[in-house]
Parts: structure tokens; sequence; C-alpha cells
């Protein structure tokens, strides 16, 4: 089945000429360790693992290396991977029709059964367009013949599908470890019947987390507002409930990822400790999609070390998480690491700590002091915004972990913040700039012969966007220019305090933040702006050298779309959402409540102290039980 590169022969989609005049050749030419090769002649399904942004930034992403290794394990399915072309090679395939290929066997996508693209955030839609395009496979869904691959799209956008619903045959909602397996034996058994596309269509849409936007109808209010969304197909279910994997432990996990031949943005071996969080942030649709929280036994975890980066050659090994300081086996974890792995060259990254005394002793031994900055996300400057997004800190926190990071030898610091939060303030936007600076007061009261030099202080503001199936998908957002007014408030403030010489200010751009707004709720209408800005030349949309504001207003001005009708108001409670056929373990009457106690600033201890009845129970495992005995 297995056969390595040489006795395959591979001829590669793109020539001398072409791969030496574009950048990064290696993108595009697979053949890296650990890749899989299997012959295709022998294989009952081809599936084309899709990134739709560029390789760098696709062979970092954890979901797609699972699915990957999932797929491959099945001896009747080839997964092979794509990533979206950089504009260069983009721009050369267009001209000279060549069409986009696979990395493994750098056969065409049009040939395989599958284009399955990862939706991990909006900004990467016209990509998806850019990948359909490229691989000479019609727009949309109707317009597909029985020989054409079933495009499947699958990641924390597909939590709502509905803006590029029109592209996709199906949606997988949830975790792919779960109903895949299912979704294949289906294929095989269609291709077996001589079943017609619509036929299998029909089928799948009974394996639970498969939502087929094709069997559903949507009809409006006379204010754009949705009236319903119902099934148009006998036996099609009213609502897809989202898939998790409950035995986390036992899991499919990559203990042989691909390793690139170019660095990409996460080069290192990589252990998922905990899906989901306990902490219950208003705004963070992670928090809520991925309930209940699961973790994965700390023997398993200190075997993938070891054979990860045996196999992997890496130097490096990270823990990834939502809130890794809430795994409640890290610190026999993270002492198995230093003390297996650091005297041999391995570094160890510990991304998503609170800044407590365990954390900051332990990334004493991994860092290099005079070197790292520590990151806290405070998320917002006063305490009563702190409170409405129940973001469970306290500014004596806050002041507490900087005062042990500073002590510890550490003197630059940055922090994360977000403007247009619902019911903020004035005073909550300037209460960013006093805290930061509080916090450089802190330093400078260490006596100088034990600081390291001047105090670093980067303050980063992004805009806030109301996700679906978060309490906050009932706010408003603002316009540009407002985010903008914020933003200078925020500067100007940060300008008056006494020790702005220590403090660095950046702000997201603002027009990006809008757009991802109107896609992150938006509904099916919004297709035709979408395909219309990439016809116009839109692409890579989440690098900001490539985003053209202009570009877009005038896609939706031709499609007819007024977007402040998805951006500038707020929700009345009863509103009929594009997203409420999903079932996410989360009631809606529990995301309402929350959104009511926001608006009072109450705070809603998180999941090891109360259960908070949001419906992850139904789950029967994880933290909701954990308690139980």
């Amino acid at each position: 089945m297995y056969k390595t590169e040489r006795e395959f022969m591979r001829k590669l989609a793109l020539n001398d000429e072409i791969l030496l005049k574009i950048e990064k050749p290696a993108r595009y030419i697979g053949g890296e360790v650990n890749s899989v090769m299997k012959d295709p002649e022998i294989i009952d399904i081809r599936f084309a693992m899709c990134f739709p942004d560029v390789y760098e930034i696709g062979m970092s992403h954890l979901g797609m290396k699972i699915l990957y290794d999932m797929f491959n394990r099945r001896a009747d399915v080839y997964c092979e991977r794509v990533f979206s072309p950089w504009p260069d090679l983009h721009h050369v395939m267009k001209e000279q029709k060549i069409p986009l290929f696979a990395l493994e066997s750098q056969e065409p996508l049009k040939n395989f059964d599958f284009i399955g693209i990862t939706l991990q955030y909006e900004m990467c839609y016209t990509n998806i367009l850019q990948i359909l395009d490229l691989a000479q496979i019609p727009f949309l869904a109707a317009d597909r013949t029985k020989d054409m691959p079933i495009v499947i799209g699958g990641g924390p956008c597909a939590y709502n599908p509905e803006p590029i619903a029109d592209f996709f045959d199906l949606f997988y909602i949830g975790e792919g470890e779960i109903s895949y397996d299912a979704l294949f034996d289906l294929y095989k058994q269609a291709v077996q019947n001589g079943s017609s596309r619509q036929e299998f269509l029909i089928q799948a849409a009974s394996i639970p987390g498969i939502y087929v936007p094709s069997l559903y109808d949507v009809s409006y209010h006379e204010d754009g507002t949705i009236r319903q969304m119902t099934p148009n197909t006998p036996g099609i279910p009213k609502k897809v409930k989202k898939q998790l994997v409950m035995d986390f432990t036992n899991a499919v996990y990559p203990e042989k990822p691909v390793v690139p031949f170019i660095k990409i943005t996460q080069d290192r071996v990589v252990l998922e400790i905990m899906r989901g969080c306990i902490r219950g942030c208003r705004f963070c649709q992670a928090g809520q999609i991925y309930r209940p929280t699961r973790e994965k036994n700390v023997e398993k975890l200190k075997e993938y070390a070891d054979s990860m980066l045996k196999s992997t050659g890496y130097d490096e090994i990270s823990l990834t998480s939502l809130s890794s300081s809430d795994y409640s086996q890290l610190e026999e974890l993270v002492n198995y690491l230093i003390d297996n792995f650091r005297n041999k060259g391995v570094n160890i990254s510990l991304p998503s700590l609170r800044i407590d005394a365990f954390s900051l002793d332990v990334m004493s031994k991994v860092q290099d002091i005079r070197k790292s900055s520590l990151t806290f996300a405070p998320e917002a400057g006063s305490q009563r915004m702190r409170d409405i997004i129940n973001k469970g800190l306290t500014e004596e926190d806050i002041m507490h972990g900087a005062g042990l990071a500073f002590a510890g030898g550490w003197q630059k610091v940055k922090l994360y913040f977000m403007l247009g939060l619902p019911h903020e303030t004035e005073e909550d936007m300037r209460a960013i700039a006093e805290l930061a600076n509080k916090i450089a007061v802190s330093y400078y009261e260490i006596p100088k012969d034990r600081r390291n030099g001047k105090c670093q202080i980067t303050v980063s503001t992004s805009f806030f966007v109301p996700k679906p199936f978060t309490p906050f998908q009932w706010a408003r957002m603002y316009d540009k220019d407002e985010y903008l007014r914020r933003a200078g408030i925020v500067n100007e403030s940060i300008k008056a305090q006494l020790n702005r010489k220590s403090i660095k200010y950046n702000w997201h751009e603002a027009d990006i933040s809008v757009l991802e707004g109107i896609f992150a709720r938006g509904d099916r209408r919004l297709a035709k702006a979408i395909q219309y800005a990439y016809e116009d030349g839109a692409l890579f949309d989440s690098w900001s050298e490539y985003y053209d504001d202009a570009r877009w207003q005038h896609a939706f001005e031709k499609a007819g779309i007024d977007t402040d009708f998805y951006t500038m108001r707020e929700r009345i409670e009863d509103e009929i959402f594009p997203w409420d056929f999903i079932d996410s373990g989360v009631s809606k009457e529990y995301l309402l409540r929350e959104w009511n106690r926001s608006k009072r600033g109450e705070v809603t201890p998180n999941c090891r102290v109360q259960c908070s009845g949001c419906g992850a129970l139904q789950f029967g495992g994880g933290v909701c039980i954990e308690n139980q005995n």
C-alpha cells in the first residue's frame, strides 16, 4: 500500500521554469518527511484536504494534521494536502490553465472524490473560491455534475456556514474524529449502487453532524430577518447536532506529522492537552462550541512527546489548548518535559498560561528571560468591562502577576485588549492606558539594581466581532470610523500617561474587522458578494497587504446588500439567527441568560466552581461529570 516517492516516480505538476520564478517553490512540490504516499490505483476514496491559505499557515493547523493522519489510517482512503497558491503562482496557473493539484500525487483536484476545505477564519472566504476556480470546478454546488468531487467544509466557521453555503455540497459540524468513517462508508456504497449525486447527498444528511445546504430553504421577513429555515426533502433533520469526541485520551492523534522543507508558522511538535475551556468568556466562540472541556491523560501525552520528537527531529515542543493553566495535570506534564528534553536541546513552549507563581517558575526554566516577553490578555481595561465579558480576572490578579514577572527578571510585557465591546464607555477605553501605566509603575518601584533595564509594555487592541453561539451574538458592531475613534482615545490616553515612553500601542485594521463581522453573522444572501469580490481580484483578505476595502464595498453594492443590516444593529431576543438550525450543545436559553447577565455586569463562575446549566451535560463527559462522583 505505502510506497516511496522514488517507487512512484512522481512527475511534478509545475515545471522547472515555473518553480524557479515563484517564491518558495517548496510550498508546491510535496515529498516532505512523513508525508503519506499511496498507490492511487488501489484506493476507493481520494480526499483532498485543503486549507485556504498559504502553505506556512495551513501546515501549522493541528486539525488538518489530525484528519490527514486519521483518513490515511484507512486502507481504502488516500488523503492528500492542498493549500492556496500564493498570488505569484495563482497568476501563472490562471494564465497557463494549470489545474490545482494535491501535493502528494501532484494530480489535479478535479480527479478526487472529496475536496475538504478547512474553515478556520472568515477572511479566507475568497480563497475558497480560488481553490475551486484553480481546480476548474464550478463555484456553485448546484452547477456540479456527478463526476465532480463532493466539496465539504468543516472547522469553526462551519458553525455559521450560511454566507458560503452555495459553494458547498456538505458541511461537517463539530470535531472530525466522529462521523467521517460513516460518510466514507456511505460514499463507497453509493458508488457501488450507482447512486446519483443528489441521492448520496440526501443519504449523507442522515449522518450525525452532516449539513447539506441544498436540502434546506430559507424565507425572510420584510425587514430582512429570517422567517424560517426548513428542510425541503422528506426525512431531513430540522437540526444538525455538532459532533464531539468524548474519549479524548484515546482519540486519533498524529504521532508522525509531516515535517515541511521550509519554516512554517508553528514549526514544532504540538501536544494538544485539552479541548474546550471552563472559563465562559462571553465574547469567545471557541470556549462555547468546544464545550464540555475534555482532558487528555498525562501518560498518553508523555508517550506522544517521546514518539513525535523522534519521528520529526524537531527541537521544540509546544502545549496547545484554550487555557493551558486549567489542565489538571499540567505540573506533572511540564516537569516531565523539562526533565526529559531540556538537556537534549529541546525548547519547551507554554502558551495560554495564566501568569502565576507556578507558571513563572516553569517559564524561567525554559525561556531566555532577557529575550522573551510575557503575555497578559485582560481583554478590557476596567474591572466593570472585565465583569461584563466574564473574563474572571481582577486588577489585583493582573498586578500580582506582573509583579511576580518583574521580580522574576522579565521586563517585556504584551497586553491584549478588545475595543467596541458591548456596553463600553469612554472611561473603559481610557482604562486600557491607565492599566498599562500601573503595570509600568510597578516595574519602576523595583530597586534599580534589580531591574533588567527599561520596562517595555506593548498594548495591542483588536476590534470586537460578535460570533455565533456566544452570549454576545445579540450585540451590535460599529463602523470603521467609530472603531478608529476608539483606538484614537486609547492612543491619546497612552500618550498622557507618566510612563508613556515605556508603552507602545498597536491596533488592528478596522475595515477588516467589520468585514469579518459581516461574514460571522451573515446569511445566504452574502454568497453573491463573495463571488463578485473574488472575480474582481479579492484574495488573501486576512493579509493586510492584499486587502482592498473598496473592492468589497463595490461587491456588496453590486449584490444589493446593505452591510449595516449585519453589523450595526443589536438583535432582538427572539430573532432567528442563520445558524439556529445547528445544535451546538449549548442552549440558546443559556446564551440569552448570559447576554442579560452581561448587561447587569454579573460574573458567572467557571465550570469547575459551579455548573451554569449551558446544556453540555448532555454529552455525558468531561468537566460536566468529573465532580459528580
